[in-house]
């Protein structure tokens, strides 16, 4: 039923009023069309209405999550799952919270991003207060870059003062033109207000290659002296992951504002991915996509995947990135 058929019932039941009923009869009918029509209004219409995020986060429903569909990215889950719950729980944070993530293509980034922004709304990644920007596709133009600011703090400003809890998440980082990011960031920073808007409750995560050569080299020095890459902290790759994306000069974080002003909270590396890795993604595709796992296509994907180095065939070229495309063929 739409909208217009709860108003039509409401009007008909409300037209009681003038068929000549005692006053007390008249107001009791008057309640129980108001009462059907805001039943089928919520049934049909409101309850569907998404939102801005008024609830608390589970830490279990997190964690269940990202245990289920992130693989390989130890350092990821704990971080991430510490610093969202926190954050969405404090019902007063000091500013927004800013994470970067960081590493070779089909590591996790974007699906962990995709984790997050289902953990908060129902639509996800679709959802009206989680906005997805691309470096190539929204700033392509070197030259436009001012116009680009402009645009930037519009856009933030406009979606957070409709939703404090705005979710906003800037892929590419590596390929955005130096300078531009700095735009956002009295947004990042600890006020209270800006000219009437909070942006202390919005989440901002910054995705990007850059760095992906300096974890991968963490990686390897583990494992070449005998250690498990379990065994990598945080602490091990957050200060040289800061310095080589403070100056790297291709980076869209080359000497930002954003860095030193400290304004970023975590820094977030995504290991390269071995091959029990993609069969873990492989048997996760094939259960969301058939509700079963088969063995032998779990084992062609995997193996059809590129491995380095070549001496050592240790880590998959792209991640998991193309594990859905190749499933496809034996589907």
């Amino acid at each position: 039923m739409n909208v217009k058929s709860c108003l039509a019932g409401f009007l008909l039941l409300s037209g009681l009023f003038h068929t000549g009923m005692g006053v007390s009869h008249t107001l009791s009918l008057g309640a129980v069309g108001l009462s059907v029509a805001s039943y089928y209004l919520y049934q049909h219409f409101w309850r569907d209405t998404e939102m801005c995020f008024q609830k608390k986060i589970e830490s279990k429903d997190l964690h269940l999550q990202l245990n289920a569909k992130l693989f390989g990215q130890h350092i990821a889950k704990t971080v991430v799952l510490s610093a969202i719950t926190g954050f969405i729980n404090n019902p007063e944070p000091k500013k927004p919270l800013t994470l970067s993530l960081h590493g070779w293509t089909g590591t996790g980034k974007n699906h962990i991003s995709k984790i997050i922004a289902e953990a908060i709304y129902k639509g996800g990644l679709r959802s009206k207060y989680v906005h997805l920007f691309v470096s190539t596709l929204h700033f392509p133009h070197a030259e436009n870059i001012n116009m680009y600011r402009e645009q930037l703090q519009t856009w933030i400003r406009g979606n957070v003062s409709l939703c404090p809890r705005s979710i906003f998440i800037f892929d590419e980082m590596d390929k955005m033109h130096p300078g531009l990011i700095d735009a956002i960031k009295p947004y990042l920073d600890y006020y209270d207000e800006l000219q009437g808007t909070s942006y202390q409750k919005s989440i901002f995560i910054f995705l990007s290659n850059a760095g992906g050569d300096i974890i991968t080299q963490t990686v390897m020095d583990f494992f070449n002296q005998g250690k498990k890459r379990e065994e990598i902290k945080l602490n091990d790759l957050d200060p040289i992951l800061q310095m080589q994306i403070f100056n790297n000069k291709k980076s869209g974080l080359w000497h930002a504002s954003l860095i030193e002003k400290h304004l970023i909270d975590f820094f977030i590396p995504f290991l390269p991915l071995e091959y029990q890795h993609v069969e873990m993604c492989a048997r996760e595709e094939l259960m969301s996509q058939l509700g079963l796992v088969d063995e032998d296509i779990v084992k062609k994907i995997t193996d059809e995947m590129t491995y380095y180095p070549k001496d050592k065939q240790l880590f998959s070229v792209k991640g998991c990135k193309t594990v859905a495309s190749k499933l496809n063929s034996y589907l």
